[in-house]
């Protein structure tokens, strides 16, 4: 009874507590004491709800960017690339195709582009290579990784060394390496412009498969492998969600296509069974073509300049400079300006009428006459086709070489490149013989003659440039100087065109 009294006298105390208020006061106490329990309630709940989230599976990829993947016995799973933010080069796994025989002496384009501190990638050797005691030189800290032995195993027809180089980006995949959205392939003497590669794949969505390249400058060429096809020594992109797939259906398209030449020929058909189409960037250049590569160089097209390929096979893109070196002498505007390189600015001097052609960063033609803008962006013929070295044709427009030598433009290479702090750039150009003839008793060509030196200054193109409908810019030569200066130099300003200006 006592212990049923105790509960009774509990119940009242516990109801009175809520709902008998004795004078109005007890009103107050009553909606304080309401307030109190609400708010320990709501934190409980907080605190649960809490709990619950923190013990479950968190999303380490989206919020480190890294990315894990469980790797199946039989295939390579699919996995997202879990980054997020504007590309850059840190988001490119390079895949590069090597040998150990020759990666010595090909380490030496590789290094002109590779910065051990923000490239990302490999390059993959047939078999393991000595190298130099002198690890200094930059070239043999270029990472290097030996193919997976299963390539072996693979049938072939000619080249079994396009068996293993196919199976790269199979080897690489298989990494797993955390951030990548590209992988982008390329030989041992392909040389890269990675500021412009991140520019032009910028472009593209790469939680989407795309196949990103170039083809052959030789007709001959792509009608023996394909023109639907990037062709391997010019480098081409795969994105992320493409090389998962790829990497899955690489040994079965191996077995099938055995009877392929080439690796790109090979990836080619497997990307197409996957029903992923070709798109095509102007910008990566296989240079299918012998000889001198001079004046295709100068009428480059109206896209960034993205690679460049079989320079230990063609004539040095400058004179008196050896492939390496003139490289080398490239680099030099290219850091100043990567979004200019290359590119062709045309105008003309009017009081003697002279067609001025410039590719900046590397040279300038100057004509004693005067030429359409459609003439000057046709590149003249220096050089002939890759496979039987004939006269073509190519995949682009070619200007026959004129007979007469007083017909044919006088030449000048760059030789100096400077930062100008609060305007852009200064990059000079010095005259040099391309053997094009010795022009005589011609009083304008004489005229031009002695023009030994040009000054070229323009403002840095601004980095929106390429994701805005493309338009050549313009030029002009300054009038006045000191001394000879207007005789024997002559200043140009690149700048905007006006909106009414035609070249």
């Amino acid at each position: 009874m006592k212990t049923n009294r105790g509960g009774g006298d509990e119940a009242l105390k516990f109801s009175s507590f809520f709902f008998m208020p004795e004078r109005p006061r007890d009103y107050l106490v009553l909606f304080i004491r309401f307030s109190v329990i609400a708010c320990l309630v709501v934190s409980v709940s907080l605190v649960l709800r809490a709990t619950f989230l923190s013990s479950s599976p968190r999303d380490y990829s989206t919020t480190y960017g890294l990315r894990f993947t469980t790797v199946p016995q039989k295939s390579i799973a699919l996995s997202p690339t879990g980054s997020i933010g504007p590309l850059n080069v840190s988001h490119i796994l390079f895949c590069i195709a090597g040998a150990a025989e020759t990666w010595i002496d090909r380490s030496q384009y590789t290094s002109l582009w590779w910065r051990n501190s923000t490239t990302r990638g490999f390059v993959w050797l047939d078999k393991p290579v000595n190298l130099p005691q002198n690890h200094s030189d930059v070239r043999f800290s270029i990472p290097i990784r030996v193919s997976d032995p299963g390539w072996t195993r693979f049938k072939f027809s000619s080249s079994r060394a396009a068996v293993r180089i196919a199976r790269i980006i199979w080897d690489s995949y298989r990494l797993n390496l955390p951030d990548v959205r590209w992988f982008v392939m390329g030989d041992d003497d392909t040389v890269f412009f990675t500021e412009n590669l991140v520019k032009v794949l910028s472009k593209y969505d790469h939680e989407q498969m795309w196949y990103i390249g170039g083809n052959s400058e030789s007709v001959e060429q792509d009608v023996m492998h394909a023109y639907d096809m990037a062709f391997g020594g010019g480098g081409f992109a795969i994105s992320h969600p493409l090389a998962a797939r790829l990497a899955n259906a690489m040994d079965g398209c191996l077995q099938r296509y055995f009877y392929f030449y080439g690796s790109d020929q090979r990836i080619a058909a497997c990307v197409s069974e996957i029903g992923v189409p070709f798109t095509e960037e102007r910008g990566f250049h296989q240079l299918d073509i012998k000889g001198d590569p001079y004046v295709y160089l100068s009428a480059h097209p109206l896209t960034p300049l993205v690679s460049l390929h079989h320079l230990v096979y063609l004539d040095p893109m400058f004179p008196n400079k050896n492939p390496i070196e003139s490289l080398q002498n490239l680099m030099k505007p290219y850091s100043l300006d990567q979004n200019r390189i290359l590119q062709q600015i045309n105008c003309h001097e009017g009081k003697r009428q002279w067609s001025i052609s410039i590719s900046w960063g590397y040279s300038i033609q100057i004509y004693s006459y005067f030429l359409t803008a459609k003439e000057l962006t046709t590149p003249l013929q220096t050089f002939k086709t890759w496979r039987s070295s004939s006269d073509g044709p190519f995949v682009f427009n070619t200007r026959s070489l004129p007979p007469d030598p007083c017909q044919r433009p006088v030449t000048y290479f760059m030789d100096g490149a400077e930062d100008v702090r609060f305007y852009g750039t200064k990059t000079r150009y010095s005259v040099a013989d391309k053997n094009f003839g010795l022009c005589e008793n011609n009083t304008e060509h004489s005229e031009l003659t002695k023009v030994k030196r040009i000054l070229v200054t323009s403002m840095k193109m601004d980095p929106e440039y390429w994701n805005k409908a493309p338009r050549r810019q313009c030029c002009e030569v300054m009038e006045g100087g000191r001394g000879k200066r207007k005789e024997n130099e002559m200043l140009i300003r690149i700048r905007k065109c006006k909106s009414s200006e035609r070249i």
